[in-house]
């Protein structure tokens, strides 16, 4: 009875011909979703608890699942590469990464532009110009490693940044006046979520907050 067909985690498998540095540097800066969803996000959540950075990653993650919603229903294939790239079993149209670095960095960029969480930086361009940087070299290395068409990893693009664009209007919107009933709830207060879009500077605010309540404990030991 022969053995039953191999298939890779996705995830994190991708593929570059051997000696070529250019792909080999591409496919880590394709990894970089990956990246973000799981060192950024998820130790952000543990150390932080910041209910718009949860409201963000959320964002993403229904982002996605209209992704895989509207490759199920194209069902437009992948370029003749993906024989070698072992890929032909998923769809290509539109691009999953294209529109996680495309949301992911309009996000930042209204979250920049609103001052939120972001007020006191001066620069702020050069916040915005590394994820956008990041977004146009992960569509660029789709492309590039045979994984996409440029025209899937466009689509997904524009979708990426509507999406991005009209979850940030949500949240900020919508969601944010109820940001007060979820801190006091009976999870916010159980995971300690809060909200510090309102303080300008949050990290002289928790340094001098830090430097108070030690000098305070210090105080009550003498």
């Amino acid at each position: 009875m022969p053995n039953p067909p191999l298939k890779a985690v996705t995830l994190t498998h991708v593929r570059y011909q051997k000696g070529d540095q250019l792909g080999h540097f591409l496919a880590w800066v394709s990894l970089v979703p990956v990246f973000i969803s799981l060192g950024g996000f998820f130790t952000h959540f543990i150390f932080r608890r910041e209910l718009h950075c949860m409201f963000f990653a959320l964002g993403l993650i229904i982002s996605q699942f209209i992704n895989e919603v509207i490759k199920t229903s194209v069902q437009q294939a992948r370029p003749e590469t993906c024989a070698l790239l072992e890929m032909c079993d998923s769809h290509g149209w539109p691009s999953s990464h294209s529109q996680f670095m495309f949301f992911f960095s309009v996000y930042i960029t209204l979250l920049t532009v609103e001052g939120i969480g972001l007020s006191q930086i001066k620069n702020k361009w050069a916040v915005n110009f590394f994820p956008w940087s990041l977004a146009v070299l992960t569509m660029f290395s789709r492309v590039y490693l045979g994984y996409h068409t440029v025209a899937q990893v466009f689509a997904g693009a524009a979708l990426g940044v509507f999406l991005g664009a009209c979850w940030f209007w949500v949240v900020n919107n919508v969601i944010y006046e109820y940001f007060p009933v979820i801190e006091e709830s009976m999870f916010g207060r159980m995971l300690f979520v809060k909200d510090t879009s309102h303080i300008k500077n949050v990290l002289k605010f928790e340094y001098d907050n830090a430097r108070a309540a030690r000098k305070s404990m210090a105080d009550k030991a003498n």
